[in-house]
C-alpha cells in the first residue's frame, strides 16, 4: 500500500488534485495497526457509551491481549458474561464510560470480571464493508 500525504483543511479552495505531487511510502496496515499479531483480535463497537473518546457504533476495535491494562486504558472486558468496552479505573475498581449518559460500573469481588485486552486502535468505516454486512 502507498501513502499519499493529504492535509485536509476546512477551507479547501481550487481544484488541484491532492495527489498531483506526492511521495509514495511503502506501508503495511498490519505493521501500522497491530503490535502483537498473535495476541490481537478485532471487535465491533456497539452502543454510544464511548463516544467521548472517539469510539462510535460500528467502529472496529483493535484489541491487544498481550498489553497490560493500565489505569485509564480503554479495554475490552468480560463483565458478568457480557463483553464491554470501557475505560479502566484501577484506583477505584470501576469501568467508566466516556458518555455522561452512562453511569460508572463498580467492579465488585463477586462480579465475574476478566480483561480480554487493551484497545490500541479504533477504525471508522465511512462506508460499510461487505465483510461486515452480516455482523
Amino acid at each position: 500500500m502507498r501513502i499519499i500525504p493529504i492535509y485536509a483543511s476546512a477551507g479547501i479552495t481550487g481544484f488541484e488534485s491532492p495527489a498531483a505531487e506526492y511521495s509514495q511510502l511503502g506501508l503495511s496496515l498490519d505493521e501500522l495497526l497491530v503490535v502483537h499479531p498473535s495476541a490481537t483480535f478485532i471487535g465491533l463497537a456497539k452502543g454510544d457509551s464511548m463516544q467521548g473518546v472517539g469510539i462510535f457504533y460500528g467502529d472496529l476495535l483493535i484489541v491487544d491481549r498481550q498489553e497490560t491494562a493500565r489505569h485509564g486504558d480503554v479495554i475490552v472486558a468480560n463483565f458478568n458474561g457480557e463483553f464491554v468496552c470501557k475505560i479502566l479505573d484501577k484506583t477505584h475498581r470501576m469501568l467508566l464510560s466516556s458518555n455522561e449518559q452512562h453511569q460508572p460500573q463498580p467492579i465488585h469481588d463477586y462480579d465475574n470480571f476478566t480483561i480480554e485486552g487493551v484497545v490500541i486502535r479504533s477504525i471508522r468505516c465511512h462506508r460499510q464493508s461487505p465483510l461486515l454486512a452480516d455482523i
